[in-house]
């Protein structure tokens, strides 16, 4: 691990026994909340309120993001060492194996209910991540593993990629036929992906895997957030030209401008990137590290704290609400800055991130992470019921106790779980 000291001799948090105690402590709750709490007796997880209470679970519309995220979670919680967790991950991996996945037609349905599918929809965004929990669940040992793996790259690669693109296409319908005539690409889906192309090659050793991360990469990031001073666009016509007027009103998935939580987020995956394929592409230490400069500089609240949820086209905020997820991505990639990119200026950002995550996302009373805060920090129901998941804040707390060489798994698996 680097213990590098930046310019004013401003040492690491993440190199300080207490810091690396308190951020797995903070993951050992987040555990404690979700384990038990949030697994659904008829399939698939809850979402669950304030108190950690399930939302409605005897009608409740299960999407496979959930899920799938679950089983990632879980499979890292396996691997850690974790009781119980083994049995959080043969849940999920049922619930996408017998019951997301369409037999008929293939693919993975968008949603569920206790009587089958709601939404039959065949999403780019939900199919990176049942690739994500397959990877996981192989690296954990899961017998289901290795045929989800299998039959979800098939259907990502002869359904999905666009060669000619070198990303995904976004959306079909349940028999495959283009959504809304095509028109839509999204960088979500592929970021996401792309963090699941890795976590597959670190799992199969198949390099095709990161090729395919890389080339969305390249698109994305070096060619589209390149040009516009590394603000990274959302949304963009089928054949990738960036469309700055797009609008959908679920604004959990497809919000409208820019985001920077998603630059955050790229931020950690370019390097993370970079790391695993040789640091072969000289671009990217310096792409990521000018996403993060412009968060901070355009999406950090300088005032209040937080991240604004997303920015307009001139970088003035335009939904002004704080969201636990840039946060999370935030202390995620200036960790990553820290140990391949050192500075005070990063060592600072984490800090800066990490003491408003412990002071107004943290929830000491009843447990879990409020996902949402108004401007002033308040929690905040607008766009999230309840506390629904627990993904990005569980890797906020585990990503700064492993080398900064891959995801999450592959530190465990490397450091055979050394804390």
């Amino acid at each position: 691990m680097i213990t590098a000291i930046g310019d004013s001799g401003l040492s690491n948090w993440t190199t300080r026994a207490y810091h690396r105690n308190w951020l797995l402590a903070q993951a050992n709750g987040l555990f404690d909340f979700f384990q038990h709490n949030s697994v659904n007796r008829k399939g698939g997880f809850c979402d669950l309120d304030d108190h950690g209470k399930p939302l409605d679970a005897e009608g409740q519309v299960r999407n496979i993001h959930i899920a799938a995220r679950a089983v990632h979670c879980f499979s890292i919680g396996t691997l850690l060492g974790r009781p119980g967790a083994s049995d959080v991950v043969d849940h999920g991996m049922d619930y996408l194996w017998n019951h997301h996945r369409d037999r008929r037609n293939g693919g993975y349905f968008w949603s569920l209910d206790n009587n089958g599918p709601v939404d039959s929809s065949k999403q780019g965004y939900g199919h990176a991540f049942v690739l994500l929990a397959a990877s996981s669940a192989k690296a954990a040992g899961h017998p289901l593993a290795d045929g989800m793996l299998a039959d979800i790259t098939e259907i990502l690669n002869t359904k999905f990629w666009e060669p000619q693109h070198g990303a995904i296409a976004e959306e079909f319908t349940a028999d495959w036929q283009p959504l809304d005539k095509g028109i839509y690409r999204g960088q979500n889906s592929n970021m996401h992906l792309t963090e699941a192309l890795m976590a597959a090659f670190e799992a199969t050793g198949d390099r095709d895997y990161l090729s395919k991360a890389e080339s969305i990469a390249d698109l994305v990031i070096r060619r589209s957030a390149g040009s516009v001073g590394w603000r990274v666009a959302e949304h963009f016509s089928a054949d990738w030209g960036l469309d700055k007027s797009y609008y959908h009103p679920n604004e959990m998935l497809r919000p409208a401008g820019t985001t920077p939580g998603h630059w955050l987020e790229w931020a950690r995956l370019i390097l993370q990137l970079w790391a695993l394929g040789g640091k072969k592409h000289s671009w990217m230490p310096d792409a990521a590290k000018s996403l993060f400069s412009q968060s901070m500089a355009l999406g950090w609240d300088t005032d209040k704290g937080g991240f604004f949820y997303t920015l307009d086209w001139d970088d003035k905020p335009a939904k002004r609400a704080k969201l636990w997820w840039p946060a999370c991505e935030g202390a995620a990639a200036a960790h990553f800055l820290n140990e391949h990119l050192p500075s005070d200026f990063h060592e600072e950002s984490y800090r800066k991130i990490w003491n408003v995550i412990e002071s107004a996302f943290i929830d000491h009373a009843n447990g879990g992470w409020h996902e949402e805060l108004t401007e002033d920090l308040v929690p905040s129901h607008s766009l999230f019921p309840g506390k629904g998941d627990i993904y990005h804040a569980l890797q906020a707390c585990l990503i700064p106790l492993f080398p900064a060489t891959g995801s999450v798994t592959k530190g465990i698996i490397d450091t055979n779980g050394r804390i």
